[in-house]
C-alpha cells in the first residue's frame, strides 16, 4: 500500500494550500510591480505583436505644451517591426492612402525631432519625410484639406501613410472612425 502524505495528513495538506496561495499572491504582486515599473520609465504598446516603447512624457496632460525646441532631422534608414524605412527629402512626394491618428497616449512626449507632441496642434507623423516639414493632407471622404507640420515618425502599421494629431483628424473629419483615405503632398521643410 502506498502512503500519500497529502491525503493522510490534513496539517500538511493545509500547509501546502497556504504555500500555493502565497505563491499566487506573490506572483500577482510581482507582476503588478513589473507593470508599475514599466509605467514609471515610459509606456509601451503592442504593435503587430511587437512592443514599441514611447518616449518619456515631458509635459503632463493638461499643462501647456511648449512650441519649438526640435531640430532638423532626416536620418538614416531604420527598421520597425521588420520593415525598413528610408528617410529622404523628396520634393515630388505625393501619395494616396490611409491616415490614422494618435492622441493622449503620446501627448506631452518628445517627438522624433525633439519637439513635444501636442494632440491639439495641427501636426502629423510620417515615416520618411524630413523633420520638420509641411504637408497638405486632403481627406478623400470629406474633401477637407489642411497644411500640417510633420515633426514625428510613424505610422508603423502596414497600409498607413500618415499619422495625424487628434486635432488634425477632427478637422479632416476622420477622428470618429479612426482612419480615413487621404491624399498627402509634401510642401517642403518647415522652420524650427
Amino acid at each position: 500500500m502506498r502512503f500519500n502524505i497529502f491525503s493522510e495528513c490534513p496539517t500538511i495538506r493545509a500547509a501546502c494550500r497556504r504555500v500555493l496561495r502565497l505563491a499566487r499572491n506573490a506572483a500577482a504582486v510581482i507582476s503588478a510591480g513589473v507593470l508599475a515599473a514599466g509605467c514609471s520609465i515610459g509606456s509601451a504598446r503592442l504593435t503587430d505583436e511587437k512592443v514599441t516603447t514611447y518616449s518619456p512624457r515631458v509635459v503632463s496632460y493638461g499643462e501647456p505644451v511648449p512650441r519649438g525646441g526640435g531640430s532638423y532631422k532626416l536620418g538614416k534608414p531604420y527598421s520597425i517591426n521588420g520593415r525598413i524605412y528610408t528617410p529622404e527629402d523628396d520634393p515630388g512626394y505625393a501619395r494616396t492612402g490611409i491616415a490614422s491618428w494618435y492622441g493622449q497616449d503620446f501627448h506631452g512626449r518628445q517627438t522624433a525631432n525633439g519637439e513635444v507632441y501636442d494632440m491639439h496642434a495641427l501636426t502629423a507623423a510620417h515615416p520618411t519625410l524630413p523633420l520638420p516639414s509641411f504637408v497638405r493632407v486632403t481627406s478623400l471622404e470629406t474633401n477637407r484639406s489642411l497644411v500640417l507640420r510633420v515633426n514625428d515618425r510613424g505610422p508603423f502599421k502596414r497600409g498607413r501613410i500618415i499619422d495625424l494629431s487628434y486635432r488634425a483628424a477632427q478637422e479632416l473629419g476622420i477622428a470618429r472612425q479612426g482612419t480615413g483615405r487621404v491624399h498627402v503632398r509634401y510642401l517642403g521643410r518647415a522652420p524650427l
